[in-house]
């Protein structure tokens, strides 16, 4: 190196970091040697701003050869145009993250939730280690943020990176990442689109191919090899942007050193010593400064000439794209181009699923719950055929959005519950280990269930119910009495016994006469028999002619005739008509007594509902810590079931009531054989039904909108 110091130096043509590129800078600058900078990153790292310090123009002898870092500039113009409001960026170990302040700076003003990680080399350490350290509703929202992430890394970081999130299910199919560096070629693009799933946004640097193939290869009076210009030559493709610069660097030095050779304007070279400390400055410096600005050349980077401030202005960004899918391998097409002048030229409009989702077969998981899942048909050898409220919904949504399904039954029964170690059984538990694309049943949207799984908008609105048994009817041979109270009796009976009385002591005082041969004697016996006789309207056999019998017995008839006419009325309205009054009527009436036992399903979501709000000390209504003291009887094994249908053969043969959905428990009241049964509930719809998606699934926002 010395000896060639020594031989003279025309200009400095460098390719390596920031940090050598100051010393560079200094020794330029010092002796008047034109130094034209090309940065160069770490392993094909994104670059980061230098940062170089510019002195008084008149001594600044480096010129930069690559751009101006602008990712800052296109990653915030992309990330408004998709109106990203929350993601999370990945960056590898050799990337300077301070190159972006400036993009975290106005998103932070713009009130944007970004989060910030940094890739490891060994990248199935540490997605083992979020496995290990992370419980399952903390991966949940780690999923949850990876649904938008922009990835600054080398392609080969970025391709092993992706290939791990997915294998181990971080991401779902409407996952959107964006992938930035300007060291991506074509290979690099269609091997990052075949490992990814969801969609996918690549920025890469790109330069201007003349659209005539016999040009390509001709810059001005030079002519390329082929195996450059051509931008389908592997080698081509596997060249890194800083070389393609070293060429167009070397070619502009060759342009304005025949100018000057043209110009006679040459200058004897810059001379400098390893040893000697004295080296003076080369006195033609500025003039070949000049020469080399003033010049351009039109090579493999495009136009590579100098602006007044010593920098390449002339850089194209461009943006690649797949729209949403589930298929590996998917197709990418452009989507626009940004460059510092013109700003983004082109749609980035975010595409959601289409509605033709046809070729899509979606592996449904149910719990059997009468009205809103039943089995139709089981024919041997046969998969089963179920119908519902819910199956109605599903198969209304299969129809309309071209998608086929298959349903089977999860293997516990059961909704689904957290257990000890952080998992799911049930239902959602199915989901929650992607063994189930949707869930749909009796399922009520509720926050725990909501931290592990997605839910659709509710079709259906829930509230709790109770399910009793209706009082048995008896046969009572003394219904007849019922009409009148027993001490209306009591006193109807007291009636003619007195006024029997009266008639013998009015026909005693004052014997009627009798006929000619008439045998028939005014006896107590005969007087009390001819006043109940005349009250049943069945008359009398003796006859009674005084004035005051007579009298006296006008009054009694016409009492007799308002008590029997009100006594035929009563009987008539309470044999055709049966009240059974009951004496719960309420979930108020239920908690308030003791008599009749009542409880729910373990582990259900009503189990949860009353056990929340039960233990809840600011809870107003004391209804619900009422029903919970009762329902947690011995820890909840006295008066809870495993299943619905357990609970309400307990109400039909046994003194119970069964605390259940609304829906469900009046379709089987309704539909009891024996009309046995009767609901009472709360009328305020709190939640609702929803169909249960895995966490992150592209079909959530499809589903709800239907």
């Amino acid at each position: 190196a010395c000896d060639l110091m020594n031989q003279g130096i025309l200009a400095l043509v460098s390719s390596i970091g920031c940090t050598s590129a100051g010393s560079l800078q200094s020794l330029a600058d010092a002796m008047h040697i034109p130094h034209l900078f090309i940065q160069r990153s770490t392993a094909g790292t994104p670059r980061s701003g230098c940062g170089l310090t510019r002195s008084n123009r008149n001594d600044d002898y480096t010129l930069s050869v690559r751009p101006p870092v602008y990712l800052n500039d296109v990653i915030l113009r992309v990330v408004t145009e998709y109106a990203w409001q929350k993601f999370i960026i990945f960056y590898d170990n050799d990337y300077d993250i301070r190159g972006i302040q400036e993009f975290l700076d106005k998103v932070s003003q713009q009130g944007m939730d970004v989060a910030l990680q940094k890739v490891e080399n060994n990248i199935n350490k540490m997605i083992t280690g979020l496995f290990a350290t992370m419980r399952i509703e903390e991966l949940n929202r780690y999923r949850d943020t990876l649904r938008r992430a922009i990835l600054i890394m080398n392609p080969s970081t970025a391709k092993s990176f992706i290939t791990e999130v997915v294998e181990t299910n971080l991401v779902a199919f409407d996952c959107h990442w964006i992938i930035i560096n300007e060291e991506i070629n074509d290979v690099d693009v269609q091997e990052l689109v075949r490992r990814s799933i969801g969609r996918l946004t690549i920025i890469r640097q790109t330069f201007p191919v003349p659209q005539n193939i016999s040009q390509r290869c001709f810059r001005g009076n030079h002519r390329i090899s082929s195996s450059l210009c051509d931008p389908k030559d592997p080698f081509s493709q596997s060249m890194e942007i800083s070389n393609l610069y070293i060429y167009d660097t070397v070619l502009l030095l060759a342009n304005a050193f025949h100018k000057k050779l043209e110009d006679r304007k040459w200058h004897s070279m810059a001379s400098l010593t390893c040893i000697r400390k004295n080296s003076k400055p080369w006195q033609g410096g500025r003039s070949m400064l000049e020469t080399i600005k003033k010049g351009g050349v039109n090579g493999l980077t495009g136009e590579l000439e100098f602006a007044e401030n010593g920098g390449n202005p002339n850089v194209h960004f461009e943006i690649l794209g797949t729209n949403y899918g589930e298929d590996l391998g998917r197709g990418i097409r452009k989507l626009g181009c940004w460059n510092p002048i013109t700003g983004l030229n082109g749609s980035l409009t975010d595409r959601k699923l289409e509605n033709n989702m046809r070729g899509v077969v979606l592996r449904v998981v149910t719990v059997l719950e009468e009205p809103f899942v039943m089995v139709s048909e089981n024919v041997l050898g046969k998969p089963k055929k179920y119908q519902g409220f819910s199956i109605d919904v599903l198969e209304a949504l299969a129809t309309y959005l071209g998608f086929k399904y298959e349903i089977y039954v999860a293997p516990d029964h059961k909704y689904g519950s957290p257990q000890d170690d952080g998992s799911w059984n049930g239902l959602i538990g199915e989901l929650v280990f992607k063994r189930a694309d949707i869930g749909i049943s009796a399922l009520t949207i509720t926050p725990d269930r909501e931290n592990v799984v997605d839910f659709t908008t509710r079709y259906m609105d829930y509230s709790v119910g109770v399910l009793l048994r209706k009082a048995e009817k008896t046969v009572d041979m003394f219904a007849c009495l019922a009409p009148f109270d027993l001490s209306l009796w009591a006193c109807i009976a007291g009636t003619v016994l007195l006024v029997g009385l009266l008639v013998y002591l009015l026909n005693w005082l004052n014997p009627p006469r009798l006929q000619m041969g008439s045998m028939t004697s005014t006896t107590l016996y005969n007087s009390m028999w001819f006043v109940y006789g005349s009250f049943v309207q069945q008359g009398g056999e003796v006859p009674y002619t005084t004035l005051a019998t007579r009298l006296m017995m006008g009054a009694w008839w016409l009492f007799a005739l308002i008590v029997i006419s009100s006594y035929t009325a009563n009987l008539a309205a309470f044999l055709t008509i049966t009240r059974i009054e009951n004496s719960i009527q309420s979930l108020q009436d239920l908690s308030r007594q003791t008599d009749i036992p009542y409880g729910t399903v373990l582990d259900s979501a009503v189990y949860e509902h009353v056990r929340v709000k039960g233990m809840n000390p600011f809870e107003r209504d004391s209804m619900y810590s009422q029903m919970w003291r009762m329902i947690n009887r011995s820890n909840g094994s006295e008066n809870n079931v495993m299943e619905s249908t357990a609970g309400i053969q307990k109400v039909k043969y046994g003194n119970y009531a069964f605390v259940w959905d609304a829906a469900v428990l009046e379709y089987v009241a309704i539909n009891d054989a024996d009309c046995s049964f009767y609901t009472v509930g709360n009328t305020v719809a709190d939640r609702g039904y929803g169909i249960a998606l895995q966490h992150g699934s592209p079909y959530r926002d499809v589903f709800s909108q239907r």
